[in-house]
């Protein structure tokens, strides 16, 4: 039998893609701040978690899920059918998010461990993929993406959550802020397409993708 193969060198981070720079990815040992108590009346979280519309049974995937602030109620709203793939690089968060699940009675919840270029998810799994202000902090967008978009199902989509560039009264650093424009660009240049979008969020742009069909052959 042959040897496995390694994967792909997926290359160097990249320090900036399509003109955005890149923002450093917030270190575990700042956790504490993904949990502040303000964060709903700051985000109006629950308004999102709604406009994602969560259906029982699916599989979703949180990635960069930190210590399982989204992923606790997406594993809710999913119920003892569905599951939630939390995906994280930074593994140190995984003992919080799962003493914090067995606490709330939840076991649909798995941690899956991704690389920098990979999210490790497997193909046709997931019925939504959230992306809760992680984009913005990939070193890999094309690679990631395109794992992505293998990982969704037919019919899946993947949100995209993004504190607004445009509003400078949005209390975020700049670096961590995105427009609605370069996140339409950046998806679309790596074959999505928009499949919604909720505008009622106090600081956050939310916007839903879809895998672009290849066209037919002689179409």
């Amino acid at each position: 039998m042959a040897a496995p193969q390694p994967p792909p060198d997926p290359g160097p981070a990249l320090k900036t893609y399509m003109g955005r720079t890149i923002a450093r990815t917030m270190h575990w040992s700042a956790g504490g701040w993904l949990l502040r108590t303000e964060r709903e009346r700051e985000e109006s979280t629950a308004e999102m978690l709604e406009a994602l519309e969560v259906a029982e049974g699916w599989t979703v995937a949180d990635l960069g899920c930190g210590n399982g602030y989204h992923t606790l109620e997406l594993a809710r709203r999913a119920g003892p059918a569905g599951r939630v793939l939390a995906v994280e690089l930074q593994t140190e968060y995984f003992p919080e998010l799962l003493r914090r699940a067995a606490a709330a009675g939840l076991e649909n919840v798995e941690c899956v461990v991704a690389t920098a270029a990979d999210p490790c998810l497997p193909p046709a799994s997931c019925d939504l993929i959230l992306l809760a202000d992680v984009y913005h902090e990939l070193s890999h967008p094309p690679q990631v993406l395109a794992a992505l978009r293998r990982a969704l199902r037919p019919g899946g989509r993947l949100a995209l959550l993004e504190f607004r560039a445009e509003d400078p009264e949005v209390p975020i650093k700049r670096l961590h802020k995105m427009s609605r424009a370069q996140m339409l660009a950046e998806l679309e240049a790596n074959g999505f397409e928009v499949a919604g979008e909720y505008g009622g969020l106090p600081w956050q742009h939310l916007l839903f993708f879809r895998a672009r069909e290849a066209p037919r052959p002689g179409g």
